[in-house]
């Protein structure tokens, strides 16, 4: 990370730190908005850290940028700062107006429901030849949630043939936002994990004493890293040329969805009864990571694209696309 990322990231830090308590986390799987995290994250400048300078953005290096959404991931952030994070990149991209506040991806597959649908004040949506930009005229038709309790709501958009093009597409956004978010997440989970094991005592010792613990920590810190480096892949695809980050977006998507399934339980098993309480914070954590494995495209629909592209390579392009770097 550059000086300038590093310094803001440790800023964000702090603040999540300081104000997103528990009261903060449940009062969001209540469906209430966080006005004063939002506001105090906005004044930070998040919203717009990958935007170019020269768009009215932060002006992060990009990649420095998508490290936020993975601090975001860490904290379980019940906002849709990655997401507008995105959108605004999205709408600098195709030269249009950027979001005020809080903005959602709709792509034409794979989001059913709006995160934070009601909330938002600005839609970017895809549309045949690209994207348009909505702000009035959405209209919510069924309030939801997820699996962790977050609003995700059935929405209605007003129809347009004005379409500005852009690279790739937006369910690759989308999923580039989620696979960050489910790495940051897993390397909290990690954290919350040791610390139990280390501070819990059984039979005169720590757990973490106990080489059958010690061997499952160590499957939960192989999961953990696989999906980092999946979800660096991903990031790095989508740096390089939006427009041919797909493969890498669906390996990404792919390989964390099968880390969320082998992490959680883990971290379950290891919690024993006291993570699955509303207590504990473990539950933040693991009902987050099971949600967001699911949008932007779940497990069948990133499994069926990488099925796609290995069928498409034929016999002889299969082990060239496996080890293309």
């Amino acid at each position: 990370m550059s000086e300038i990322a590093t310094i803001l990231a440790d800023t964000i830090e702090r603040l999540l730190d300081a104000r997103l308590d528990e009261g903060t986390m449940h009062a969001a799987r209540a469906g209430e908005w966080a006005g004063e995290l939002w506001h105090a994250l906005e004044e930070q400048g998040v919203p717009l850290a990958l935007v170019p300078e020269n768009a009215g953005g932060f002006g992060l290096d990009p990649r420095d940028a998508l490290e936020l959404i993975r601090l975001l991931g860490r904290h379980a952030i019940p906002l849709p700062l990655g997401e507008t994070m995105l959108a605004n990149a999205t709408l600098a991209e195709a030269g249009l107006p950027l979001a005020d506040g809080a903005a959602a991806l709709v792509p034409m597959d794979g989001a059913a429901r709006i995160a934070w649908g009601r909330h938002c004040r600005t839609f970017v949506v895809e549309a045949p030849g690209g994207v348009v930009r909505i702000d009035g005229g959405a209209v919510v038709e069924r309030e939801g949630h997820n699996l962790a309790g977050l609003p995700r709501d059935a929405m209605h958009f007003p129809k347009t043939n004005d379409a500005t093009p852009i690279a790739g597409r937006l369910i690759e956004r989308g999923a580039l936002v989620r696979a960050l978010q489910c790495a940051g997440a897993l390397e909290r989970l990690l954290e919350l994990t040791v610390t139990h094991v280390s501070e819990r005592v059984q039979f005169g010792r720590p757990l973490a004493k106990f080489q059958a613990i010690q061997q499952e920590l160590a499957k939960l810190a192989g999961e953990v890293a696989a999906a980092s480096a999946a979800a660096d892949l991903a990031a790095d695809a989508f740096v390089d040329d939006p427009a041919k980050a797909r493969f890498a977006i669906a390996v990404a998507r792919v390989r964390i969805g099968e880390a969320v399934g082998r992490a959680n339980g883990i971290a379950h098993q290891l919690h024993g009864a006291i993570g699955f309480t509303a207590e504990h914070r473990l539950h933040l954590f693991t009902t987050s990571l099971w949600a967001w494995r699911g949008e932007f495209g779940g497990a069948v629909y990133w499994a069926g694209q990488l099925g796609d592209r290995a069928l498409s390579a034929g016999r002889d392009g299969y082990w060239p696309m496996v080890t293309a770097a």
